[in-house]
């Protein structure tokens, strides 16, 4: 079973994929679609979980989505077709990073995505290139609440404090205007949701040939989560306004 099938099994019970509970989405939502009206592209939409429940509060709203997987987003079209919001999503299947649209879009998405780009400030360039005069970024991305262990940092990645992210985001030319810190409940939510998910699986379906090492994928991930990085890595996401308007 490849990484985007045990992603996909491992994400059944929290479809957003970052440690963000419902009411955290829903507000951050609303920071950045303030007007109800608004074009809004996920950069890296996985299966546009964020872009369905935006269509599905506002009913103005028109939305596009970028990701590699033809699996995520054939399964995007097929929710957006029961929710009712399929005639106001778009979907493109390719890397995101080689997108571009005709016309810009008034929010830019990419939360728990930025590996995509190769960091965060690649991906604050590339939403940049697609934001309208006016527009909003909503991006979320790692960082250490407490000095990590050399394991912790080899196994996600060079983040910094929470204070240092937001200072490399304005030095960049950007404005915070809203935030979230996801909360202990919600980090661990989103580590017991993923796991949880996977090994429930293996017990569900034992026969199946990749039953053990979905089971082994479970065990050996949260062993990470519980004895590498839960006390020391945290989540933000940022909802940003260009510094200085009209410049692109």
């Amino acid at each position: 079973m490849n990484r985007e099938q045990i992603s996909r099994l491992a994400h059944a019970g929290h479809p957003i994929k970052a440690p963000l509970d419902d009411d955290s989405v829903r507000r951050l939502l609303e920071h950045g679609v303030p007007r109800g009206d608004e074009r809004v592209l996920d950069l890296g939409c996985g299966g546009a979980e964020w872009l369905l429940r935006t269509l599905t509060a506002h009913p103005r709203v028109r939305a596009e989505g970028v990701d590699i997987s033809e699996e995520d987003l054939r399964q995007a079209r097929e929710a957006a077709t029961r929710l009712g919001v399929g005639a106001r999503l778009e979907l493109h299947h390719r890397e995101a990073a080689d997108f571009r649209s005709p016309q810009p879009f008034d929010l830019v998405l990419s939360v728990g995505a930025t590996h995509a780009f190769g960091g965060l400030l690649p991906t604050l360039a590339a939403a940049r290139r697609h934001l309208a005069p006016g527009g909003r970024v909503m991006i979320g991305e790692g960082f250490w609440e407490r000095e990590p262990s050399r394991e912790a940092v080899e196994m996600l990645g060079d983040f910094t404090d929470l204070a240092n992210t937001v200072d490399r985001v304005v030095a960049d030319g950007w404005t915070p205007v809203h935030g979230h810190v996801s909360t202990r409940r919600e980090l661990d939510d989103y580590e017991w949701a993923c796991w949880g998910s996977l090994a429930s699986w293996a017990l569900d379906h034992p026969e199946h040939p990749d039953a053990a090492q979905v089971r082994e994928t479970a065990a050996a991930r949260r062993t990470e989560w519980l004895r590498v990085y839960r006390d020391t890595w945290g989540f933000v996401s940022l909802v940003l306004r260009p510094s200085r308007p009209g410049v692109r």
